[in-house]
């Protein structure tokens, strides 16, 4: 009797964790959990390729939460190099305002294939930047836009 109770709580908590876990990566901070386990992954799966997935046909990426320049052009579908986010702010100017405030729900226009000119003066840009502050446009984001 005992062993079948312990069966039971162990089975207990691996649902319980199998769920925290499962949840864990997929769910957003004011999204209300999932009604049923089954339920959780088949739609988490198509929620997270439309948000993070890049159209390779329109060269476009979608921002969504928690995203920044510099994390999107670190993305192996993007550049794959962090130090390459001026090229996307340079080709989203009209779009960004300030490279330090991106919004969810922007599309961005990706340059497939930037010239070696332009992603070394991106990497010169981000690595000689200096600080910044969020809503105001920096004066060397401005120059690095002006070349």
């Amino acid at each position: 009797m005992k062993f079948g109770k312990l069966l039971k709580i162990g089975g207990l908590i691996g649902i319980t964790m199998g769920l925290i876990v499962g949840c864990a990566g997929t769910a957003k901070q004011d999204d209300a959990p999932a009604p049923q386990a089954e339920q959780q992954p088949a739609e988490a799966q198509p929620q997270q390729q439309t948000e993070t997935a890049m159209s390779s046909a329109a060269s476009q990426y979608e921002v969504v939460r928690g995203d920044n320049l510099w994390n999107i052009a670190g993305k192996s579908e993007i550049y794959g190099n962090p130090y390459q986010w001026p090229l996307i702010y340079k080709n989203n100017s009209a779009k960004i305002k300030d490279a330090d405030l991106i919004y969810p729900g922007q599309n961005f226009d990706i340059e497939n294939n930037p010239s070696a000119g332009d992603v070394d003066a991106a990497v010169k840009h981000a690595k000689s930047r200096g600080s910044w502050s969020i809503g105001a446009v920096e004066q060397s984001d401005k120059d690095y836009l002006s070349r």
